[in-house]
Parts: structure tokens; sequence; C-alpha cells
């Protein structure tokens, strides 16, 4: 229970980025250019937990299953940086046809949606992942990441919302 893990990273930098633009009058999104170098960039150092093996403490539980890998103590265990390397590269592909259908549609989503998608998909993965991995869950039966990527969850399904309902209220507007 060292307490490093990139869903505090990615919660406490978004506290942090969201108070600085406060101070210096920053009102707009600014977190969708951001989202596939911080993809790449969590694929990269997924690749270095996996090659890390039991140190880090990322793998998963015990495992029957084909995708289990043996990290050195004699165990088949869920490959979970795996898992989300895979993930992250679907979530990839679905930023692709994000960008697709605002090619094809003209601009439908609202600025910040790409990183508010990425944030409510990573979380929701972070979610369930936990618990394949052998670390207490002492809270409603959730771990320490799991309650943080709830109330990220919670928070960004509001925000998503909000602003989707602000545009559907523009759209109501211009059109009338």
């Amino acid at each position: 229970m060292e307490g490093k893990t990139i869903v505090g990273g990615l919660l406490g930098g978004l506290i942090g980025v969201e108070i600085s633009k406060r101070f210096v009058g920053v009102k707009q999104s600014t977190g969708d250019d951001m989202v596939i170098p911080i993809v790449i960039g969590m694929c990269i150092g997924r690749v270095g937990c996996f090659l890390t093996g039991l140190s880090d403490r990322t793998y998963g539980t015990a495992t029957t299953w084909m995708t289990g890998v043996n990290f050195g103590d004699g165990i088949m265990r869920h490959p979970t940086q795996l898992y989300e390397i895979a993930a992250l590269l679907c979530f990839m592909l679905l930023l692709g046809y994000v960008h697709y259908i605002e090619k094809k549609r003209g601009s439908v989503f609202h600025q910040g949606f790409r990183f508010q998608l990425f944030m409510l998909y990573y979380l929701t993965f972070r979610l369930f992942i936990e618990w394949i991995k052998p670390t207490p869950h002492p809270y409603f039966g959730l771990s320490n990441i799991q309650l943080a990527a709830c109330i990220g969850i919670v928070y960004y399904i509001w925000l998503v919302r909000r602003k989707m309902k602000k545009m559907n209220t523009i759209k109501t507007i211009t059109a009338t």
C-alpha cells in the first residue's frame, strides 16, 4: 500500500489544473489535446509495470485463464497491466470513431468531451479491474482506487450531462 496510482495522479492533476484555470481566468476546457499523449504514456508505463513483475504490485490474482502469466513465483496471474494496455488501445479506437462522427456531421460534441470521455472510460475500467487485483477492499467492498474512481465517475457523469444539456439549450435557442 505505497499509495502510488495513476488514478490519484489523474484526479489530483485534474483538481490542480481546474484550480489553476480558475486562478488565471481560463474558462474553456483544455484537456482534449492531452488525451492521446496521456493514453500513449500510460501504455508505455504499463509495459514497464508488466516487466517489473511482482515488485510493483500491479499484477492480478491467480487465474486459470489462458491469459495467465507467471511473474516468477510459480503462480499464473491475471496480467492486469496487459489488460489495461488493451483497454487503452480500445479507447483509441473509440476516439477515432468520435473523430469520424465529428468529421461526418460537423462538430457534434462539446469542447472537453474527449478528455471527459477518456476519464469516464478509464475510471470505469479501473473500477472493475481492481476486483481482480490482490488488494484490500475495506470501503463497502471497494479499494482506495475504486473509491476514488467512483467519485471521479460521478463527477464526470454530472459534468458531461450538464454540458450536453447546455448544448441542447443553445441548439434550441438558435433553432427558434
